[in-house]
């Protein structure tokens, strides 16, 4: 008898799609939508999302904070934090229309906010530091309630359901980004709730992420010593923290910070000269518990710009492209040509080779 869909395990399962304009530019999620729609078949509809950079300029000095809360009960508990913690401008429902797929959804509301200066001058951290800190209280402690995004002029919007679903369940059509970033869930080890569909978020960092990782055990120890905490049942949850302490809070170069997470073989590292042999050594001992094991490519979204990166042996796929101000990333070749039909430059990257899509005077991501 031959096997039904959903019957198997498809283990380069899940797709993962991006757009920038790196001159800033923005322009609908209709092609976004497009795109993912195009790898349905890598999808099995436990989970799909997007993240967005540029869709709340009249609030692009507010944090946007997205919630999913599961009942009333836990929306009040959550909104006397957040109004101890911030001063919020403006708060509401995330708009939805209705979509037969799209079953039981949460209660989804956003607040735009700012970190209330008393508490902010106590706390003696940064604003992203302070606000870092209360989404991981949110996520830790109070039950039924979960921050889906919150960055600075951008937004994560995702649900159980096929990511074609999603876009039309969160209106994307009528959102304009500089830039999109998508994701199709296949789950194989956890499971398919709304919390856990990608994009993964904090501050303004976005995750969408196709693999599995055999380190997560030791990469959630080692960013748990540094105040991190995983609770949302995924390894994909543990990639976006190990960019954040990476490139925000150590300051890393982006190519420091790939080295950790798809570090090379030792056998190439010999091979080296030995300046750099030097570097990629130090940075082996000093992050190895951040070495990101297993298959995965990834699309690490930021306000400034998007990287796509490949594990070291290439198990998952990955394809770029450019056009114009464009660059493209996908799953599939096939989900840029539907929507740039004839690309000035397509290629595959190699297994940690990282593709980056900066905006236009920016000097790191």
């Amino acid at each position: 008898m031959l096997a039904r869909e959903g019957e198997v395990r498809i283990p380069s399962g899940c797709a993962i799609s991006g757009i920038i304009n790196r001159r800033g530019k923005v322009f609908s999620g209709e092609d976004i939508i497009k795109s993912i729609a195009l790898m349905r078949e890598r999808s099995n509809g436990l989970g799909g999302g997007f993240a967005a950079y540029g869709i709340y300029p009249e609030y692009k000095d507010h944090y946007a904070i997205h919630m999913f809360y599961d009942d009333k009960k836990s929306k009040e508990e959550a909104e006397i934090f957040l109004n101890e913690k911030f001063d919020i401008e403006i708060g509401g429902k995330v708009p939805t229309r209705k979509v037969g797929s799209i079953v039981n959804p949460p209660i989804i509301w956003r607040y735009f906010v700012r970190a209330r200066k008393d508490k902010l001058v106590k706390s003696e951290l940064t604003e992203d530091d302070y606000v870092a800190k209360c989404v991981m209280k949110i996520n830790s402690e109070f039950t039924g309630a979960y921050v889906v995004s919150s960055g600075k002029n951008m937004g994560a919007f995702k649900a159980v359901g096929y990511p074609e679903e999603v876009g039309e369940f969160y209106k994307l059509d009528t959102y304009k980004a500089y830039i999109w970033t998508a994701h199709g869930r296949f789950p194989t080890n956890t499971p398919g709730w709304w919390g856990g569909a990608h994009p993964f978020t904090l501050l303004d960092w976005s995750i969408v992420h196709n693999g599995e990782i055999s380190s997560y055990g030791a990469n959630q120890r080692y960013l748990e010593m540094f105040g991190y905490k995983c609770t949302l049942k995924t390894d994909t949850e543990a990639i976006t923290y190990i960019f954040d302490i990476l490139l925000r809070k150590h300051q890393l170069p982006l190519e420091a910070a790939v080295t950790v997470m798809a570090a090379p073989f030792w056998k190439d590292i010999e091979r080296m000269d030995e300046k750099k042999k030097e570097l990629v050594k130090a940075i082996r001992a000093v992050y190895g518990s951040l070495l990101v094991n297993g298959p995965f490519s990834i699309i690490l979204g930021s306000r400034h710009g998007i990287v796509a990166l490949n594990d070291r042996i290439k198990l998952r796929p990955l394809v770029a492209a450019t056009k114009g101000d464009f660059l493209y990333v996908a799953s599939e070749e096939s989900a840029i040509r539907r929507i740039c039909k004839n690309p000035e430059k397509v290629w595959s990257p190699r297994g940690g080779e990282p593709v980056i899509g900066l905006l236009e005077g920016a000097e790191r991501i």
